[in-house]
């Protein structure tokens, strides 16, 4: 019996020390951890033929991150919709690859704006080293492409569609627009400027930000389902007061990015 108890004491002892040199198992990785970018990603960002005034942008804008959220491959087809310079435009070009397609899809509301000058776009979409893409000048309720599309995606503009300059549009249009442009299953991805809960378009006209709220109601009724956001583009201590273009948060802005999807039995 003793000899027994002696072999029992003993392995305790082991297994006491065998479970203090095991280490616990690391801790989960937040939500929203920055993810290894995939190879199509990583080149379209590192191009050479992207202008160094984009690449001085990206640690603010986080495009790889964001686009990895955003489910972009190659193959794909997507309309940029308000390019503006064509930021997002270039590295959608390069990633999705030759067998994608990309369309810039340039409001014709803004040629007043513009005052007859051409869209940024024009000088480059179409041509070499960006020859998959293409450039749509149409009026916004007249919303689309040539064919179905996998993505729609829209960064710091869609509050712009409910300002006065723009018309305002009708959001019900666009949104219904953008349901019938997309394929079944295709998504729709909306990147903006975080207004205060509750906020009005006047609020809205003078700092050039959109309560979140807002946009998810009005996409939600054209049908589209939502699927969630990525927190990589929030900033807490943006106290949604200033215009995004003051000095002081230019570039730190709060921005939610949310992703809807058409449903795979719509057509």
């Amino acid at each position: 019996m003793k000899t027994h108890a002696r072999w029992l004491a003993l392995a305790a002892v082991l297994a006491l020390a065998a479970c203090e040199t095991v280490p616990p198992p690391p801790p989960p990785p937040p939500a929203d951890a920055p993810a290894a970018l995939p190879a199509f990603l990583s080149d379209a960002l590192g191009d050479p033929a992207r202008p160094e005034a984009d690449r001085a942008r990206d640690a603010a804008r986080k495009p790889g991150q964001l686009l990895l959220w955003a489910g972009v491959r190659p193959g794909m087809k997507i309309i940029d919709l308000v390019p503006g310079q064509g930021y997002f435009t270039r590295i959608f070009s390069k990633a999705v690859g030759p067998k994608g397609r990309v369309y810039a899809y340039v409001p014709d509301e803004l040629t007043a704006v513009a005052k007859g000058r051409p869209p940024s776009v024009a000088a480059w979409v179409g041509k070499p080293p960006f020859a998959n893409t293409r450039m749509i000048l149409r009026r916004m309720p007249e919303f689309g492409a040539p064919e179905k599309v996998d993505m729609i995606f829209t960064a710091q503009n869609y509050h712009d569609l409910h300002l006065p300059f723009m018309g305002p549009v009708d959001l019900a249009v666009v949104n219904r627009q953008a349901f019938k442009a997309l394929k079944p299953g295709g998504v729709y991805i909306v990147v903006d400027h975080t207004a205060k809960a509750g906020s009005s378009v006047g609020q809205w006209d003078t700092l050039h930000r959109i309560d979140p709220a807002v946009v998810r109601r009005e996409v939600e009724a054209a049908g589209f389902v939502y699927e969630g956001e990525t927190r990589i583009l929030r900033n807490p201590r943006d106290p949604l007061t200033a215009s995004v273009f003051d000095a002081g948060i230019r570039g730190k802005t709060d921005q939610f990015a949310f992703k809807f999807r058409k449903p795979r039995s719509a057509r």
